[in-house]
C-alpha cells in the first residue's frame, strides 16, 4: 500500500513538473493524432459506401457505361469541378441537340423477308355478291394484297436408308452393296440437321439439354440428355480441326484481341466443384471475316494467353488484366489498351456521386473521343488515321494534362484516385489506336462476342466436366464466328457436318472456316 502511494506521488510530482506549454503541446499532438484517425475512418467508410452502392448498381441498376447526371439522387461524394476545367471542344461536343417541331409519321410495319416461301390464298366474293344492284355482273379489275406470317411447327421424320444389294447369278461369287454416305457420327440415328438443331438450341438459344429432352418428348421422340451430350462431344471432335485452322489464322494476322470470363465445372481432377474456371476468347481484331476461338482453361493464369499467342506478331488488344503481362513484354507484340475500361471506372463513380465532379469531367473527355469514332466508323483506314490525328489527338493531349493535374488533388486509394491512375499507368497503350486506322479505340468487339456465352451461362449454370467444357469451346467458336460473319448458324453447321467427314487435310478443313460469303460458291 505504501509503495503504491509513493509511486502515485512520484507520477503526480512528474506531471506537476511539466509546464503549461508542454501540456498544451501534448494535448495538441494527441488531438492531431485523433483527427488523423477520424479522417482515416471516414475515408474507409466512404470507400465501403462506394463499394456497396456499386454492388447494388451491378445487381439492380443499368449495366451500360453511361454517366449519371449529377441532379439524380446522390449516394457518394467526390471532388467538385472547377469552373475553368472543361475544354471548349468538349462543351461543344456535349451540346444539347434541339429537334424542330414536326408531324410524327405513322410507324410502318417492316416488310416480311422476301426469301420466305409464299402461299397465295384467294378470297373471292360469292356469286350473288358479284351481281351489281343494277343487275349487271361485276368485273374483276385487280387484287389487293396483304401478308401474314404463319408458323409451321418443326417437322420430324424418319429417313429409311435402303441399300441396294446385287449378286452375280452366273458365278455366284460377287456380291455388291451400295455404300451409305459418310455420317458425322457413324452408326448414329442423328442426321446433320438433327445434330445442328441440338447444337444451335444449346449454344445459340441457350437451352440446356434437359430442356431439349422435354421438347423432343413432346414430338413423341425419346432422346435422353446423355445421348445428346455424347453427340455434342463427338461433333466437337469432328469439327475441332476447323477451329485449329482458325487459331492459325489469328496468329497469322497482325491485329488480335483477347478476353476471358468465368465458368463453373463440377467434375475436374484436383479441383473443387466450387472453384472458378475460365473460358478465354481469342480473335482477329478486324470486324470483317472474323476468326473467333474459345478456349477452356482451369485457371486465369497467363499461361493460357501466352501459349495461344506463340509466334504472333502485331497489335494485341486486351484489358489491363495482369495475365497478359508476359505478352506485353514480348518484343513482337504491340500492346493496345481499352478506352471502354478506362471510361467504366469513371462512370461507376458518377452513378454513386452526390454532385458533378472530376469523374463527370473525365467522362466528357472520353465521350468526345467516342463521338469522333462514331463519325469515322465508315471511313477507310487512311481516312480514320488522318481524322484522329487532327481531332482525337488534341483531345487526348488535354485529357492527359487534366489527369496529371487532377491526380495531385485526390487521395490515391480513393475511387476517383484509382480511376485517374488507370489511364495514367496505361497511357501509351490507350492512345496507341492513333497509330493505325485499322485499330479500334476499345476491346468492346471481343466483349460482344463473349456475351452470348455469359448469357447461356445463366441458363445452364455450369458444365459437367472438362471434356464437356472443351467441346463447348469448339462449338461456341464455330457458332459465334458464323454469326459474326453474317451466316445463319444452323445452315452453316448442317453444311460443315455434311462435309467434315470427307475432309482429310488442313486445306480441306480450311474451306469450312466460317467467313463472309461462305455459301456463295457452295
Amino acid at each position: 500500500m505504501g509503495k503504491t502511494t509513493t509511486q502515485f506521488n512520484n507520477n503526480a510530482s512528474a506531471d506537476d513538473g511539466k509546464s503549461q506549454a508542454e501540456k498544451i503541446a501534448e494535448l495538441k499532438e494527441e488531438n492531431e493524432t485523433l483527427q488523423l484517425k477520424v479522417k482515416e475512418l471516414e475515408f474507409k467508410a466512404e470507400q465501403l459506401e462506394h463499394q456497396l452502392q456499386k454492388a447494388l448498381i451491378q445487381l439492380y441498376g443499368s449495366k451500360a457505361d453511361k454517366a449519371k447526371e449529377p441532379d439524380e439522387p446522390p449516394t457518394f461524394d467526390e471532388p467538385e469541378l472547377t469552373p475553368d476545367t472543361t475544354a471548349e471542344e468538349l462543351e461543344k461536343a456535349d451540346e444539347e441537340i434541339t429537334i424542330p417541331e414536326h408531324k410524327r409519321k405513322k410507324p410502318k410495319r417492316k416488310p416480311l423477308p422476301k426469301q420466305l416461301p409464299r402461299r397465295e390464298v384467294i378470297h373471292d366474293l360469292s356469286e350473288e355478291e358479284k351481281i351489281c344492284k343494277c343487275g349487271n355482273h361485276l368485273t374483276h379489275i385487280c387484287d389487293e394484297e396483304s401478308e401474314q406470317l404463319e408458323f409451321i411447327p418443326a417437322k420430324v421424320e424418319v429417313i429409311v436408308n435402303k441399300r441396294r444389294k446385287y449378286a452375280c447369278k452366273n458365278c455366284e461369287e460377287t456380291i455388291k452393296l451400295a455404300p451409305l454416305p459418310k455420317m458425322p457420327i457413324p452408326k448414329s440415328i442423328a442426321t446433320s440437321s438433327l445434330l445442328a438443331s441440338v447444337l444451335i438450341a444449346k449454344y445459340c438459344d441457350h437451352l440446356p439439354l434437359y430442356r431439349q429432352e422435354q421438347i423432343w418428348q413432346r414430338y413423341g421422340v425419346d432422346i435422353p440428355r446423355q445421348t445428346m451430350c455424347n453427340w455434342v462431344i463427338k461433333c466437337a471432335k469432328l469439327l475441332s480441326r476447323i477451329v485449329d485452322v482458325m487459331k492459325t489464322n489469328i496468329i497469322a494476322s497482325n491485329y488480335a484481341r483477347a478476353d476471358e470470363t468465368t465458368v463453373q465445372v463440377l467434375e475436374e481432377e484436383g479441383r473443387k466443384a466450387t472453384d472458378k474456371s475460365y473460358m478465354w476468347i481469342f480473335m482477329t481484331g478486324l470486324k470483317t471475316n472474323n476468326n473467333i476461338v474459345f478456349e477452356y482453361h482451369a485457371t486465369r493464369g497467363s499461361i493460357a494467353a501466352t501459349n495461344f499467342f506463340q509466334g504472333f506478331k502485331g497489335y494485341l488488344q486486351t484489358d489491363a488484366y495482369y495475365g497478359y503481362n508476359t505478352l506485353r513484354r514480348d518484343a513482337d507484340i504491340i500492346n493496345l489498351g481499352c478506352m471502354a475500361h478506362c471510361r467504366r471506372n469513371f462512370t461507376d463513380i458518377t452513378k454513386t456521386a452526390k454532385k458533378a465532379g472530376k469523374a463527370h469531367e473525365a467522362v466528357k473527355y472520353i465521350r468526345a473521343l467516342y463521338k469522333i469514332e462514331e463519325q469515322i466508323k465508315d471511313y477507310s483506314f487512311d481516312e480514320r488515321y488522318r481524322y484522329r490525328q487532327e481531332h482525337a489527338k488534341p483531345i487526348l493531349e488535354k485529357f492527359k494534362t487534366w489527369l496529371d493535374q487532377s491526380i495531385e488533388h485526390v487521395p490515391p486509394k480513393s475511387p476517383i484516385g484509382e480511376a485517374i491512375n488507370y489511364p495514367l499507368n496505361r497511357w501509351p497503350e490507350l492512345i496507341r489506336y492513333l497509330d493505325n486506322g485499322m485499330l479500334e479505340i476499345d476491346n468492346n468487339w471481343a466483349e460482344n462476342q463473349i456475351r452470348p456465352f455469359a448469357l447461356g451461362r445463366r441458363n445452364w449454370l455450369f458444365m459437367g466436366n472438362a471434356t464437356g467444357a472443351w467441346a463447348s469451346s469448339i462449338i461456341y467458336s464455330l457458332v459465334i464466328t458464323a454469326k459474326a460473319n453474317g451466316l445463319e448458324p444452323w445452315r452453316y453447321l448442317v453444311d460443315v457436318l455434311n462435309k467434315a467427314p470427307y475432309c482429310e487435310s488442313d486445306e480441306d478443313f480450311a474451306k469450312l472456316v466460317p467467313r463472309s460469303g461462305y455459301f456463295d460458291n457452295t
